[in-house]
């Protein structure tokens, strides 16, 4: 077994256990501390052990209380650096051992994000919080940093402030102004879902499995903002399996979080951005609660397989949303999820290999740099029928890693034995090859695939506008032209006008004079008016741009912003480069780089 994302000797060793014991320091930012590791060998005469790193000072190896050699070897600019410890003696095939390694992080740590107590809402205490997703557990715990690799974990953690991880919490003990908590996940998963957070937290009860977590500031809007979140974890359950983590939390992060969401298990992280105070948000904790299922439990391979998690998940989505919220709703987030990959695959060019659904990484290539809407969108909801065959997926591939062979192979295997020959003939006539293998858009035609009804009203609305370029009167809108639209409908009027010829000025003002756009504060509005003014070169919008993406880090908003505004006329490049400089610390350090990398710097 390879994985072209890990420097580990995954062929001779896998890791089923691990144990953290760490000590967090605010002051110097470093958590130090030991891991164990609990391994066994998969072949005969296996002499050494090989993780991954990045950035870690590694202090001493032991085994039974023994020092082992070790060496760490020079740096690969996107995989880290190979550690490779030399073990007393050849080990045989189904050989357990443990290894202890007593380590600490380094200011160049790529997992873990400082934030000083200004960059918090109390503005009292310090907070960090990790992101692991997709290779940087090596950043602050050395290990197999593949998804390949599913183990168990258990940890204690102390710190001067209240500590959460993915796992379930088995108790606390404080000594002065010191506290060490207690975790254990009895569930195997991969080392990109090790997850932990401190800071001046609280929580609420949400259900009997699910409560909320967050800064004390903000603990009545998450409350109400996701309170729906058992009735989420209900539908899921009911078209999939029973829910097998046992609690489902949520952590509201700070600002600079850099994603939407990100599905730990035990405890979703999620962007404060979605507390929007209207729900429009909730899509998010509806697609990180479908991974519980679909990346959790059944997990990619490698890295070049991503779609397997995020495909299926974005499938399981719409069907909440469709049993929740009505069909035409699921079908409306489809057509906005289309616009997405459209824009996506123009970003990096139709022939482009982050454009290719299953991309090739065995050159060591950064898996981040893939992070699009590729793997979410590239796979659309299909026939009814496919809804059974998930749950099947799922109850068939539960705590496996698989490739995307092993899901065409069962997908085969179960329409064969289901729905017969028949089924068979009909997947034959799908061009695999194509789909998978192949940069661009995928061969299907949207305007077949989805119902347009509630999209047909902001497609009305918008060549209503488009159509005003010459006219002077513009007495026929008004304020209640949206006044009936939902946040989806809103984004897609606002995306229907940013794929026509720039507005004239004089529009895009009178535009927001009637319906206020520059003042909204649901971010998903919010970001795509500034993107309509920007490729506009509309200079009004220049200072709300530089408040939005200073004042928050979500990549999906922040990215295509700074490159917009890098692009606009009227010194729009000057103020995208002195606005990340002065802010790039504010920035998680996954955000930063691709956002320097967007910028050119």
């Amino acid at each position: 077994m390879t994985d072209p994302s890990s420097l580990s000797n995954l062929h001779e060793l896998t890791t089923t256990h691990l144990h953290l014991n760490w000590n967090i320091s605010f002051e110097e930012k470093v958590i130090a501390g030991h891991v164990i590791l609990d391994l066994k060998t998969l072949v005969d005469n296996v002499t050494q052990v090989v993780l991954d790193t990045s950035y870690l000072a590694i202090k001493e190896v032991t085994m039974n209380d023994a020092s082992l050699q070790f060496d760490i070897a020079e740096r690969h600019e996107a995989l880290g650096s190979a550690l490779t410890i030399q073990l007393p003696s050849a080990l045989r095939i189904n050989t357990s051992f443990q290894v202890k390694i007593v380590y600490a992080t380094t200011d160049q740590c790529t997992a873990v994000q400082y934030l000083t107590p200004e960059q918090t809402l109390g503005k009292q205490h310090p907070y960090l919080f990790s992101q692991c997703q997709a290779i940087h557990a090596r950043s602050f715990i050395p290990c197999q940093d593949s998804p390949s690799i599913k183990l168990t974990y258990s940890a204690n953690v102390t710190s001067p402030l209240r500590v959460v991880m993915s796992a379930l919490e088995r108790g606390v003990s404080t000594t002065g102004r010191l506290s060490t908590y207690a975790f254990h996940q009895p569930t195997t998963m991969p080392t990109y879902l090790i997850a932990i957070a401190s800071g001046n937290l609280t929580s609420r009860e949400l259900s009997h499995r699910s409560q909320v977590w967050c800064e004390p500031e903000m603990i009545d809007a998450a409350a109400h903002e996701f309170e729906d979140t058992e009735k989420f974890l209900g539908v899921g359950e009911a078209l999939l399996t029973p829910y097998d983590w046992s609690r489902y939390d949520l952590l509201i992060l700070p600002p600079s979080f850099p994603y939407g969401g990100m599905e730990n298990p035990c405890l979703t992280f999620v962007t404060p951005t979605l507390v929007a105070g209207d729900k429009s948000g909730v899509h998010t904790v509806i697609h990180e609660i479908c991974h519980s299922w679909m990346g959790n439990l059944v997990t990619t391979k490698d890295w070049s397989h991503f779609w397997l998690n995020e495909g299926h998940t974005k499938f399981i989505e719409r069907k909440i949303i469709g049993r929740l919220y009505g069909e035409k709703e699921a079908q409306l987030n489809c057509i906005i999820g289309w616009k997405a990959l459209k824009e996506s695959v123009e970003l990096f060019g139709k022939d482009a290999k982050e454009t290719v659904l299953q991309p090739d990484l065995s050159n060591g290539g950064d898996p981040d740099a893939f992070f699009s809407s590729v793997p979410y969108e590239g796979v659309v909801g299909g026939p009814t029928v496919f809804e059974p065959f998930v749950k099947s997926y799922v109850q068939h591939f539960a705590s496996k890693s698989i490739t995307t062979d092993d899901w065409k192979n069962y997908l085969y295997d179960y329409m064969e034995r289901v729905h017969g020959q028949a089924m068979v003939d009909k997947l034959n006539t799908i061009d695999f090859a194509t789909w998978i293998h192949s940069p661009g858009m995928p061969p299907v035609n949207p305007d077949t695939l989805f119902d347009a009804s509630l999209a047909e009203a902001c497609y009305t609305l918008a060549n209503a506008w488009n159509n005003a370029r010459e006219s002077t009167d513009l007495s026929h809108f008004s304020a209640k032209d949206m006044a009936s639209f939902t946040t989806a409908q809103k984004s897609v009027f606002l995306e229907r006008l940013s794929d026509m010829s720039c507005l004239p000025h004089r529009l895009l003002e009178a535009m927001d004079g009637f319906y206020q756009l520059t003042a909204v504060r649901n971010s998903e509005i919010r970001f795509r008016w500034q993107l309509v003014c920007l490729k506009a070169s509309y200079q009004p919008i220049y200072d709300p741009v530089v408040a939005f993406v200073t004042e928050q880090g979500r990549m999906k908003y922040v990215r295509p912003l700074y490159r917009q505004l890098n692009l606009a006329s009227g010194g729009g490049a000057e103020l995208a480069r002195a606005t990340f400089a002065k802010h790039k610390d504010f920035y998680h350090p996954i955000a930063g780089q691709l956002i320097a990398k967007d910028l050119g710097l």
